[in-house]
């Protein structure tokens, strides 16, 4: 079984990198992004039996920081 895991800034929180992808499109020519936010995807391989609550567990202790970032779960 496999998970992926998005993980996003909460909205309101700073997002230097997405800050830094928009400038530089910008310089490069691409017109018309007011915004980027930048995340990260995790897959995680898993073993029968593993569930999504099993998944969210990982996220809540360390896979996501939970004060500043949320994350979603694809279980396939």
């Amino acid at each position: 079984m496999k998970a992926r895991v998005h993980v996003m800034l909460k909205n309101g929180v700073l997002d230097p990198q997405g800050e830094a992808v928009r400038h530089a499109l910008g310089a490069m020519g691409f017109a018309g992004i007011n915004g980027v936010r930048q995340g990260k995807v995790i897959e995680l391989d898993l073993a029968d039996g593993a569930t999504e609550e099993d998944v969210k567990a990982m996220c809540e202790k360390l896979l996501a920081n939970t004060v500043i970032e949320s994350y979603s779960v694809e279980m396939s």
